[in-house]
């Protein structure tokens, strides 16, 4: 049975003009309840991330910050949301929702975590609404408990998954890939191992073609497990993205990635990324068939 890590405190409370991108987390999983596409058991509700996990992939300062709401208003400024308690609590859930999901995966195929995606969280700062990155501190788990050998993290949000690029940058058991707006936020990158820079306006064809000859080369770092990266920011309507892809190009993007998992035996944990449409419906629909899609893979 599929597994998803979805906690009410995901649903964080913000002040005016942040409230609207965290109604997703609300209305995913009433979607893909409506839908009949999952049941409430395969829901899971993650607690809050040990320490120890936070201590392997962020730098103890920049965590004991967090920790004690004591960050410099510049850094706070750099994440974009007031910092508090509550808020760091929800980044602990939505990290070990993150490593159960991985645990699942591993048994399961495929595992979904309704937030994470916090790519822009490096090992000393966060940004760009990341405070910790789910994906990093899962690999490592997953690496250090010995479960898997090699990683592959795809990251295709249409922003560059700096963050993680630079918590793997010495780590060859880790291989980050990110296709992302070449123009879009960060504006300063890292260097993932294979980055895929995109103009603005790329839609549907240029973009799946891209991802449908990239990933079969893929498999030359011989990973044991994938990290996927679904942001639906890419859609031509979301207000941030810079791109033009449909819901329909979406879909496809995600059913290359799951089939490529599926038919390589890869374990694979999706963690939904950004979106910011206007209408809410046009980022829960996407989010929600990048469910449907994984599910009917590996079903």
């Amino acid at each position: 049975m599929v597994k998803i890590a979805w906690h009410e405190q995901y649903v964080h409370p913000l002040p005016e003009g942040h409230r609207f991108p965290m109604l997703k987390y609300e209305l995913i999983p009433q979607q893909l309840l409506h839908q009949g596409w999952i049941s409430s058991e395969q829901l899971f509700a993650p607690d809050l991330l040990n320490e120890e996990l936070v201590l392997r992939s962020h730098d103890p300062k920049y965590w004991e910050h967090l920790k004690m709401l004591s960050l410099p208003p510049k850094d706070q400024r750099r994440i974009g949301l007031p910092l508090s308690r509550q808020l760091v609590e929800r980044e602990l859930r939505i990290a070990q929702g993150t490593v159960e999901g991985a645990l699942h995966a591993l048994e399961d195929g495929i595992a979904f975590n309704v937030a994470g995606g916090t790519h822009h969280a490096g090992s000393d700062w966060g940004e760009g609404f990341c405070l910790l990155n789910d994906q990093a501190i899962a690999a490592n788990y997953l690496l250090d408990k010995g479960l898997v050998g090699r990683v592959l993290i795809i990251d295709l949000d249409v922003h560059q998954g700096n963050g993680t690029a630079e918590i793997f940058a010495d780590d060859r058991r880790v291989f980050t890939f990110s296709m992302h707006g070449d123009k879009n936020f960060p504006f300063r990158k890292e260097r993932s191992d294979l980055d895929i820079p995109l103009a603005d306006g790329v839609g549907d064809a240029e973009f799946l073609k891209k991802l449908a000859e990239v990933l079969p080369g893929l498999m030359h770092h011989k990973p044991d497990f994938v990290f996927y990266l679904s942001g639906v920011d890419i859609l031509d309507s979301d207000r941030l993205g810079k791109l033009c892809l449909s819901k329909a190009g979406c879909r496809e993007r995600d059913r290359l990635v799951f089939q490529f998992c599926r038919d390589h035996g890869l374990p694979v944990q999706v963690s939904m990324g950004g979106g910011y449409s206007p209408q809410i419906k046009d980022i829960v629909d996407a989010h929600c068939m990048t469910f449907k899609t994984g599910i009917d893979i590996f079903d």
